[in-house]
């Protein structure tokens, strides 16, 4: 029995040495879980006091994000109708130009016709009277049996609808 009280008092006493081998090495691994922890709270405090903070700002960064996409969206929109309306008033004055150019092309050749006739006597205007007779006259010749070259030997007179589908310079010839 002796023995068997000696092997359990050795047991015992390797339990005991093991343990404090144990509980030194443990020491500094729970002073680190110590530090680890203290880093921690710390971290929880910081992440408290700032976070809020920080996610304000996002939020209002992102807010202001979508008021000036909105405003960008509105400047592009009256960009396009700014060149829009800037392309209407070139469409317009080309318009106004050509017209003006065909204004002062008109009134050029009224002028030039104009200085022509200055020079020339004027025609004695018949009376509508006259002129119904003579059309009338030149008629009933036409409407005889006149072959060609009578009808071209005689004297065609000149209406007023003659001369507006010749335009203002149709009576005026090359020698002129």
């Amino acid at each position: 029995m002796s023995e068997a009280i000696f092997l359990l008092g050795l047991s015992f006493l390797l339990v005991v040495v093991c343990l404090t081998i144990l509980l030194l090495t443990a020491i500094p691994a729970f002073q680190e879980l110590a530090k680890a922890a203290n880093s921690i709270i710390r971290l929880a405090d910081t992440l408290t006091r700032e976070l809020p903070a920080t996610l304000e700002a996002i939020r209002l960064t992102g807010l202001e994000l979508s008021e000036l996409s909105d405003e960008l969206n509105q400047g592009a929109k009256s960009a396009g109708e700014a060149v829009k309306q800037v392309n209407d008033g070139i469409k317009g004055v080309r318009q106004s130009a050509s017209s003006a150019s065909i204004a002062t092309k008109s009134a050029f050749a009224g002028i030039k016709a104009g200085l022509k006739s200055l020079g020339r006597p004027r025609r004695q205007r018949r009376g509508s009277s006259e002129l119904n007779q003579e059309n009338l006259r030149f008629n009933d010749e036409l409407s005889g049996n006149l072959d060609e070259n009578e009808i071209s030997n005689q004297k065609r007179l000149i209406t007023p609808d003659d001369i507006r589908s010749e335009g203002f310079m149709g009576d005026l010839t090359s020698e002129d």
